[in-house]
């Protein structure tokens, strides 16, 4: 059991992470789909973030979405929550493992299309909201994202597994370093 958690089962580390994606990847079992589109189903009226359980078709220019294996989908309001998901999957969906995971999906901010998460560039601190504040705001490429830091006076850009927990409270606090 860990010593900061009551959980007989401890949360993997970020390095643990890094390690079962390297190994997904090399096994071939998650595609690097690059910055191009993916096709991911979109969310339905009555579809709610696991994270924060807005309503998701509410807002179409942020959706994220995780799609399993198994056809199951979560679809969620932000990359923010997205994230927030992902490292901490056995709390949002306990029935689920990162390995059984398929696709991980971010609308773009430019062309409002979706792309791969784990390739996309993310900006964080600038004058541009989402529907839970403070975002991550997702381009598909490093260009874009250094266009989008100075035209909306953003703070920094972060990669995928640049975002912790750590990182995510301290944008949900308005502090981006």
């Amino acid at each position: 059991m860990s010593r900061y958690s009551s959980s007989p089962h401890p949360s993997p580390t970020r390095n643990e992470w890094r390690w079962v994606a390297a190994l997904l990847l090399t096994l071939g079992l998650l595609s690097p789909a690059g910055s191009e589109n993916l096709e991911l189903p979109d969310p339905g009226p009555k579809d709610t973030c696991p994270v924060c359980g807005m309503f998701v078709a509410l807002y179409p220019d942020w959706v994220a979405t995780v799609l399993y294996k198994d056809g199951h989908v979560h679809h969620f309001d932000g990359a923010k929550d997205l994230f927030k998901y992902l490292l901490n999957l056995p709390k949002y969906a306990p029935d689920h493992q990162i390995m059984d995971i398929a696709a991980i999906g971010v609308t773009e901010y430019y062309g409002v299309t979706r792309v791969d998460a784990r390739a996309a560039w993310y900006v964080i601190g600038s004058d541009t909201l989402g529907p839970m504040g403070h975002e991550l705001v997702p381009l598909a490429t490093r260009t874009e994202a250094e266009e989008f830091l100075k035209d909306h006076q953003g703070q920094r850009m972060v990669r995928f597994d640049d975002v912790t927990l750590k990182l995510l409270e301290n944008l949900d606090r308005g502090e981006f370093q």
